[in-house]
């Protein structure tokens, strides 16, 4: 991968550099040894397939006036999209890792003075400092009215689906992370991004302008589509993968008030309150775990009852004595969504294409022309129970049989844990 020098100057920042620290899968690598692969990497990946779509559309339609600076924007969007990124994502007070990504990538800015160097290689700051910040974190591009600060004409909306795709979920994002994870877990993956970097053609659509594809890549996004689901079917979602992560998450609570880490000013601050100092935050990564195993104290002190009750659950997931699975159900009630990316909608009904004999006109591909074969729900909400002390396990899984037989409830695959004392 050919990066740009100022990528690789915002890559050689401790800001970016944390992300080596950060497993793409959290919990999942308890699971699958070979899903060792980081944020880091990731993010280079994004950066990388970012700018090449970028290219790609700035040569085969010149008529868009996408500018060399336009290309660096978007390749330093996907670079950051992930600078936000923690350690599973499990304390609940924590910010949306995407506004967490833009205020690390501002830190990032500041903290390591590069303005200055921004400026050396083209950008237009603050102007193109927003729109990078636009990019990560996109509103819906066929909003009635364009609200974004970053000087960018309707003309250039496509820009806002490189990245981040809130319109129908296609973006380099996916494309890295699901190419990435599926070679390390050892998934295959039917999605081929290059080709769909390949027939991709910006169309105008009811006055704003979008990436489509060819008409005959419809059987291909909707291997990306499915790619997705299995993903979270099979790994992300794995019962052991959401045991491991629901331990993690109780051990980081109990020792929330106990991990303290300076921030800026000299400020000691808790783990859920690393959020609100970007210096804080920017020392958390996965190895708090290894904080809470292996404490290091040169006072006489005895440890905190919390961080030792943390210390003691994490012990249990090296020694492989997990939460217990109890039983699973389909429910009716909101409890979380399996789903192909756009909740229970077809993704591809937002998904504009274009024909080889007119490759202006942007149209949709109605379901009955692709395949009879689609799913005809493309979402299911599920629970999954959890039992903390082994000892109690056959107890639970009655409670819980019996409590799907009063409701109706059929014990099957699912997405989502829960866990029950």
């Amino acid at each position: 991968i050919e990066l740009p020098p100022l990528l690789v100057k915002i890559i050689d920042t401790p800001q970016f550099q944390r992300l080596r620290n950060i497993k793409q899968l959290g919990g999942g690598y308890f699971v699958f040894p070979g899903a060792s692969h980081n944020r880091f990497e990731h993010s280079i990946g994004v950066g990388y397939l970012a700018g090449e779509l970028a290219k790609a559309l700035k040569v085969k339609q010149p008529e868009l006036n996408i500018s060399d600076r336009d290309v660096l924007c978007v390749q330093i969007a996907g670079l950051c999209h992930d600078l936000g990124k923690l350690l599973l994502m499990v304390i609940m007070y924590l910010l949306q890792h995407e506004d967490a990504s833009l205020q690390m990538f501002d830190h990032l800015v500041k903290a390591n003075s590069l303005a200055q160097e921004m400026e050396r290689y083209g950008l237009i700051l603050p102007t193109d400092l927003t729109f990078i910040k636009e990019m990560i974190k996109p509103l819906k591009s066929d909003d009635a009215e364009w609200l974004r600060e970053g000087e960018r004409h309707e003309n250039k909306s496509f820009l806002y689906e490189i990245v981040s795709n809130k319109q129908n979920g296609i973006d380099v994002d996916k494309f890295d992370y699901f190419a990435r994870d599926c070679h390390h877990l050892g998934i295959r993956n039917n999605f081929d991004h290059q080709r769909f970097i390949m027939f991709a053609r910006v169309c105008d659509v009811n006055g704003r302008k979008h990436i489509c594809s060819r008409d005959k890549e419809v059987a291909n996004l909707y291997d990306m589509f499915h790619t997705r689901n299995s993903l979270h079917r099979r790994a992300y979602q794995h019962r052991v993968t959401k045991s491991v992560e629901i331990m993690i998450k109780d051990a980081l609570l109990k020792a929330d008030h106990h991990i303290l880490t300076k921030g800026s000013g000299g400020t000691t601050l808790c783990l859920s309150k690393a959020k609100t100092d970007m210096e804080a935050y920017t020392k958390l990564t996965d190895q708090v775990i290894e904080k809470i195993l292996h404490p290091c104290s040169s006072s006489n002190e005895p440890t905190p009852p919390p961080l030792e009750e943390a210390r003691e659950i994490l012990e249990r997931i090296m020694s492989r004595d997990l939460y217990q699975f109890v039983g699973e159900t389909k429910v009716c009630t909101d409890v979380v969504t399996l789903d192909y990316g756009m909740k229970n909608k077809d993704p591809i009904n937002t998904t504009y294409f274009y024909t080889k004999a007119n490759p202006t006109e942007a149209f949709k591909i109605p379901r009955e022309q692709v395949s009879k074969l689609l799913p005809v729900c493309f979402a299911e909400k599920i629970l999954r129970v959890y039992c903390k002390n082994s000892a109690s396990l056959r107890d639970a899984k009655f409670c819980f049989q019996s409590w799907c037989h009063e409701n109706d409830f059929v014990t099957e695959v699912t997405l989502y844990s829960v866990g029950w004392q």
